[in-house]
């Protein structure tokens, strides 16, 4: 099996995760957990008889590749999305000048075109009203179809009414970027928390089978080192190490 059918055949059991029980991976990177977690089974499996009779029930080591390949697609997953969250951000950040740029320049010329019809120009300044982007989105709609019930008087200044079909597409496309941008921003991610959950139920397992390693080996150094984190042990090093130069700057004053 694959990580996708690990996934899926994890799913239910992950998405049972209740919200006040999810761990997120804030003191190590899911990559560095995955490949601990990996290396932990390499261990756990050969030692699974032992670690049997100390009360460990093989069944969670043999779960243990299971929930690394559900946790593995559901990252993936999520880092996709997250690629995607950035490529819109990007887009809106490109286009949306250009799509300013096409509502003051029509904004421009419909009030030469009009100047001498006064419901018109009135029409016009309603539609200029506003500075958000939703409202930009829905002036070049506007603009567009006024500009169109209004040929004759837009080509008399040589005006290109392409633009008017341009400045509707631009609109439903715009409107479309600015939904999906938005709704990314409020809404938390549902790709984020079923890889959060399926952190922490993998965690569970990588945590149960540490702790009985632990104590299995805890006369067994070379052993041992097998169900701690090498990842942790670096980052505490760096703690002390770094407390210990401190600790010498003050004595040394």
């Amino acid at each position: 099996m694959g990580n996708r059918e690990y996934y899926e055949k994890k799913l239910e059991v992950i998405r049972a995760i209740e919200d006040d029980k999810i761990k997120t991976p804030h003191n190590i990177p899911v990559g560095t957990y995955i490949q601990e977690a990996n290396g932990l089974y390499n261990y756990a499996r050969e030692d699974k008889d032992a670690l049997a009779v100390v009360g460990l029930p093989p069944e969670l080591v043999d779960d243990l590749p299971i929930r690394l390949g559900a946790l593995i697609q559901a990252d993936n997953t999520w880092y996709k999305d997250q690629n995607t969250l950035k490529k819109n951000a990007r887009e809106w950040k490109t286009r949306a000048p250009l799509a300013y740029n096409l509502r003051k320049r029509l904004l421009t010329d419909f009030r030469l075109a009009f100047q001498d019809y006064p419901e018109k120009m009135k029409a016009v300044r309603n539609i200029a009203k506003g500075k958000s982007h939703a409202r930009m989105i829905q002036a070049l709609n506007d603009l567009g179809v006024l500009g169109k019930k209004n040929i004759q008087l837009l080509e008399a200044i040589n005006f290109d009414t392409s633009l008017l079909d341009k400045a509707v597409q631009i609109s439903k496309e715009m409107a479309k970027l600015l939904s999906d941008v938005n709704k990314e921003k409020l809404e938390p991610s549902e790709s984020k928390k079923i890889r959060d959950q399926a952190y922490t139920h993998l965690k569970e397992a990588v945590d149960k089978i540490r702790s009985y390693g632990k104590y299995l080996f805890r006369d067994n150094k070379s052993r041992l080192r097998g169900y701690k984190s090498d990842y942790i042990r670096e980052i505490k090093l760096e703690q002390r190490l770094k407390q210990k130069k401190i600790s010498g700057k003050k004595k040394g004053k």
